[in-house]
């Protein structure tokens, strides 16, 4: 699973989803993507089995490029802990992904190939996506 090898601060503040994405808003490695659809904060685990999913459904074809990086910490505290004494340690680590962010590319495969690759990844995710396919930009204009 994917985090950090190291971290300046062990845990960080929730912060807010709000607006779209940043950046990160278009096809830059392969020839088609997964877009999100809403603000989410998707898991490590959640990736992995996306990263899974695809490539067994290629089955050795197509490359799978991963756009987004859980380096979000998230704390919990045990169950059944009265309130005080800190803030909990770390149990997980997630990617904050906005709406028009691309988290997954794919290259090497057909149109069909990609989009029921999109299609099994996509339940994998606690969002709504959409497959998009790389903008070729004419360098004349």
């Amino acid at each position: 699973m994917l985090l950090p090898k190291r971290v300046k601060y062990r845990k960080q503040m929730r912060g807010r989803m709000k607006g779209d994405t940043k950046g990160g808003d278009y096809v830059a490695f392969g020839d088609y993507g997964l877009v999100a659809l809403e603000p989410a904060w998707i898991k490590s685990n959640q990736i992995e089995a996306c990263r899974i999913t695809m490539s067994r459904f290629f089955r050795r074809g197509g490359k799978i490029y991963i756009r987004v990086f859980p380096d979000k910490p998230v704390t919990k505290k045990p169950a059944e802990t009265r309130m005080g004494k800190g803030k909990g340690a770390v149990e997980y680590w997630v990617a904050v992904v906005k709406p028009g962010r691309v988290i997954f590319e794919v290259a090497n495969v057909t149109e069909e190939q990609a989009r029921e690759a999109f299609r099994l990844a996509g339940h994998k995710l606690p969002i709504k996506t959409k497959m998009v396919k790389r903008e070729v930009y004419d360098e004349a204009q």
